[in-house]
C-alpha cells in the first residue's frame, strides 16, 4: 500500500482528536459570546473574562473585573483590576475575593473597604445588572431564595439557597421558593418571606426581568410551568414563570432598596412623554 502523505497523516490526527472530544472545562470566552448585560463593546478586543466556577451561572453573573473596570471605572486595564483584588480590597458578601473572575450575582453585596462603598447586585427593568449603591447598614444582610429543603445525615434539616449556601436547622415553616433574610456577619437567618399572594417580588428571568410588583394570582399547571401574575405600582399586570419570581418583602414593603426605576417598566409613549417633560 502506498505510504500516506504528511497532509493525510495530519488530517487523520485531527479527526482522531475530534473523535476523542475536548477534555475539561472551557477556559476562554469570546467577547461576541459574552452575556449582553455585561455591555462590553464589540470592537474592544477578541476575548472577554470568563467567570470562574462559583455560586452563580456564567450568564447570570458579572465577574469582578467587569465591575471594577467597565462599570465602576476603578481600574483602566486588566492588570490594574488584578492588582486591586489581589490586595484583598474587594469583598463579596463580607469575604475578600482575590480572584478577579469571581462571579458576583443577584443579591450579592460587593464592598470596597478603602472607599467605604457598598453595592447590591440587582436587575434594572431592561434585565441588566444595576450596580445599586447601598448604605453600610443595608450591606449587613442579603436575601436568598430557597431552592431546596432537605434532610441531611442524622436527619439534620437544611436548605439550599440560590447563591449556593447550605443553611442547617432552618425554621420548619420555610418552604421551597420562600426567601430568607440572611445575616452576612453571623451566617444566620434573621427573617423569612413566604411565597404568597400579596407579597412584593422582583422578576429575575425572562422578558420581564427587573420588574417589581405584588403577586396577585398563581396558576398551577401540572406537568408544566406554574404561572405567576404580578401587578406593579402603576397598575400594569404581567405574567411570568414561578421560577423567575423572587420575593423581596412582606406586603407592599420591599426589604431591600431598589434601583432608580423602582422596578416599573414604562411603555414607549410614557418614556417619550417623560423625556419631553
Amino acid at each position: 500500500a502506498p505510504k500516506p502523505s504528511a497532509g493525510q497523516e495530519r488530517g487523520r490526527a485531527q479527526l482522531q482528536t475530534l473523535a476523542m472530544g475536548v477534555k475539561g472545562a472551557k477556559r476562554h470566552l469570546k467577547r461576541i459570546n459574552a452575556p449582553k448585560h455585561w455591555m462590553l463593546d464589540k470592537m474592544g478586543g477578541v476575548w472577554a473574562p470568563k467567570p470562574s466556577a462559583g455560586p452563580h451561572k456564567t450568564r447570570e453573573c458579572v465577574p469582578l473585573i467587569v465591575l471594577l473596570r467597565n462599570r465602576l471605572k476603578y481600574a483602566l486595564t486588566y492588570q490594574e483590576a488584578k492588582m486591586i483584588v489581589k490586595q484583598r480590597l474587594v469583598s463579596v458578601d463580607g469575604k475578600p475575593r482575590t480572584e478577579m473572575r469571581y462571579p458576583a450575582g443577584f443579591m450579592d453585596v460587593v464592598s470596597l473597604e478603602k472607599t467605604n462603598e457598598h453595592f447590591r447586585m440587582l436587575y434594572d427593568v431592561r434585565g441588566r445588572f444595576a450596580i445599586h449603591r447601598i448604605q453600610a447598614e443595608e450591606a449587613k444582610y442579603k436575601l436568598c431564595k430557597v431552592k431546596a429543603v432537605e434532610l441531611g445525615p442524622k436527619k439534620v434539616p437544611y436548605i439550599v439557597t440560590h447563591d449556593g449556601r447550605t443553611i442547617r436547622y432552618p425554621d420548619p415553616s420555610i418552604d421551597k421558593n420562600d426567601v430568607v433574610k440572611f445575616d452576612i456577619e453571623t451566617g444566620k437567618i434573621t427573617d423569612f418571606f413566604k411565597f404568597d399572594v400579596g407579597n412584593v417580588a422582583m422578576v429575575v428571568g425572562g422578558k420581564n426581568s427587573g420588574r417589581v410588583g405584588v403577586i396577585t394570582t398563581r396558576e398551577r399547571h401540572p406537568g408544566s410551568f406554574e404561572i405567576i401574575h404580578i401587578k406593579d405600582a402603576n397598575g400594569h399586570t404581567f405574567a411570568t414563570r414561578m421560577s423567575y419570581v423572587f420575593v423581596i418583602g412582606k406586603g407592599n414593603r420591599p426589604f431591600v432598596s431598589l434601583p432608580k426605576s423602582r422596578g416599573i417598566k414604562l411603555t414607549i409613549v410614557e418614556n417619550m412623554s417623560r423625556k419631553k417633560a
